[in-house]
């Protein structure tokens, strides 16, 4: 495969860019600053910009199948208009450059934060469609460009809807995990609802069927770790792998909320990062648990690690760079 990968300076891109590299495939990689892709060895580093679509045109030669990965994630301050340009517009000037180019397949990453708050765990692709902020509104808009410019062009669109990623690599994820082995992460609410985590080499494989197997073409898919837990399994699962007792502090969600919506009323004009969100209030009362039955009967789709096995190595990965 002549493959074409956007965000290999991220966690995702970079760990399915060199996937690609290890079973043979030619990579290349769109990047802003080929100085912060050099990490990524064996790929073809191409200077360009998801902003600037005369250089999504050269990026997009002679490849059969893209990547999408690259993403604006949730940052302090930011308008919306600058998510919208990076998580939607730019998605269909990339599949333009794609189809003025003729490549086959565009494989798009987008979330499962597309779904909102599951209220009938698990949910399948064919839930409620019910994003929550900036960063998931512009992710859904982007799925929707996406298959519409697919469709007008006739290039293979398929849409990789991600649970939450983790492993070696990730950051995201530290301070649940740092929290836990400190054992000062309490707990807002009761903990019980559904949290589903995915190990990133798992999403990985799920990435390449994508891009490979000819019954996606056309199709969504959700990727998602073959457990589910709540809350509070987890935090028992990663204190127990850990070796350390569990924190068993419940706390209100209520005083948390408002305080969160007083951090951002004050410091999100002013650019400032702010202490505490309410979207990360909403990590301890949104239920996310769901069903991989599609990805694993049209693609194969078969996650092969377990989840203390995937805590265990990425907890491993944090110690080592003393990080815990």
């Amino acid at each position: 495969m002549r493959a074409l990968v956007t965000g290999v300076t991220g966690f995702t891109g970079g760990h399915l860019a060199r996937a690609l590299v290890a079973r043979g495939d030619e990579v290349r990689a769109l990047v802003r600053d080929p100085k912060r892709a050099a990490h990524v060895t064996g790929v073809e580093l191409v200077a360009g910009d998801l902003a600037q679509p005369g250089t999504l045109v050269d990026a997009t030669r002679n490849v059969e199948v893209i990547f999408h990965v690259a993403a604006l994630y949730r940052q302090a301050g930011l308008p919306v208009d600058a998510y919208r340009a990076v998580n939607a517009t730019a998605v269909g000037r990339l599949i333009e450059a794609a189809a003025r180019n003729r490549v086959r397949r565009v494989v798009h990453c987008s979330t499962v934060g597309v779904h909102g708050d599951i209220e009938r765990p698990p949910a399948t692709e064919d839930a409620p469609l019910r994003p929550g902020d900036v960063y998931q509104v512009t992710k859904l808009e982007g799925e929707q460009i996406a298959r519409d410019v697919g469709a007008r062009t006739g290039t293979e669109i398929v849409i990789v809807r991600p649970s939450g990623i983790y492993g070696p690599g990730d950051r995201r994820l530290l301070k649940l995990f740092r929290g836990v082995v400190r054992r000062r992460f309490p707990i807002l609410g009761s903990g019980e609802i559904y949290y589903h985590l995915t190990y990133i080499d798992d999403l990985v494989r799920g990435f390449l069927l994508c891009g490979s197997e000819p019954r996606a073409a056309g199709r969504t898919y959700i990727l998602a770790g073959g457990e589910v837990t709540t809350l509070n399994e987890l935090v028992r699962l990663i204190a127990e792998v850990a070796g350390v007792k569990p924190s068993t502090i419940h706390l209100p969600v209520w005083p948390f909320w408002l305080a969160g919506a007083l951090c951002e009323a004050v410091c999100a004009p002013v650019g400032l990062e702010p202490p505490l969100y309410r979207r990360r209030v909403d990590f301890y009362t949104k239920s996310r648990a769901f069903d991989i039955s599609r990805a694993r009967a049209e693609l194969g789709f078969a996650p092969e690690m377990s989840l203390r096995e995937g805590i265990r190595r990425t907890l491993d990965w944090y110690q080592a760079e003393g990080w815990l």
